[in-house]
């Protein structure tokens, strides 16, 4: 036993000088970094100094920088702008997305007709309302999307699914134009029950016809309420 313990006290050491032996390094390489950033500060201050024209250039190619980076910023938003104001879907390319993707795609559609505020708010606790639009008339929009995987051949729209609508587009969202909109087809009682709670209704046939680019939304409706604000539009 007692010819054992030396061995262990003898690993220990070795290990400990290891560590001290890395950390040592650590320290030597980051003095020396240290020393060769600041030797190159001061170089790069001391030719300033000799040349101040030097100072000049590089304030000079700073702002072209900055020039340029705006620039590019510009024009990414402009190239944004044409790719919105030009974007067309066909109603079978609608049919073959995802439920939320469908909701993303009537607001790039509000957003196309000139609505810079359109926003996609569908999801868990929305109370009726997936997307939102102020358009230039200063009209509220909120919509209701029900996208059927079948289109035309799909469940239609009931009446039970225009309740929540009627119930939150003007209490909750406080909404001037309440839409119920599909890529599917919407029963009869359903349309005579929109024209009773003044709603608006957008089935395939409309959704088509808007998504091809043709009309804003709200020329493609009848008895939408009129303009809130004045527009260069009207």
């Amino acid at each position: 036993m007692s010819a054992r313990r030396p061995a262990r006290r003898i690993g220990r050491g070795r290990r400990s000088g290891r560590r001290k032996g890395a950390g040592l390094e650590q320290l030597l390489l980051f003095g020396l970094l240290a020393v060769v950033v600041f030797s190159l500060v001061v170089g790069a201050l001391r030719w300033l100094a000799a040349h101040p024209w030097g100072v000049v250039f590089v304030a000079v190619a700073a702002v072209c920088a900055a020039a340029a980076w705006w620039w590019r910023r510009a024009e990414t938003v402009r190239w944004e702008q044409v790719r919105a104001q030009g974007l067309r879907y066909a109603v079978e390319q609608l049919d073959r997305l995802h439920h939320r993707q469908f909701e993303f795609a009537v607001r790039d559609l509000m957003h196309r007709d000139g609505c810079q505020d359109a926003r996609q708010v569908g999801g868990r606790g929305d109370n009726g309302a997936d997307v939102k639009a102020t358009d230039p008339y200063g009209r509220r929009w909120v919509i209701q999307c029900k996208h059927r995987k079948d289109g035309w051949a799909g469940k239609p729209v009931g009446t039970p699914d225009l309740h929540v609508l009627n119930g939150t587009g003007r209490q909750i969202h406080g909404g001037d134009v309440l839409v119920m909109l599909t890529n599917g087809r919407i029963t009869g009682n359903a349309v005579e029950f929109a024209k009773d709670q003044r709603l608006h209704l957008v089935d395939r046939h409309v959704l088509a016809q808007w998504a091809a680019g043709s009309r804003p939304l709200w020329e493609l409706l009848r008895q939408v309420p009129p303009p809130r604000k004045p527009s260069s539009l009207s």
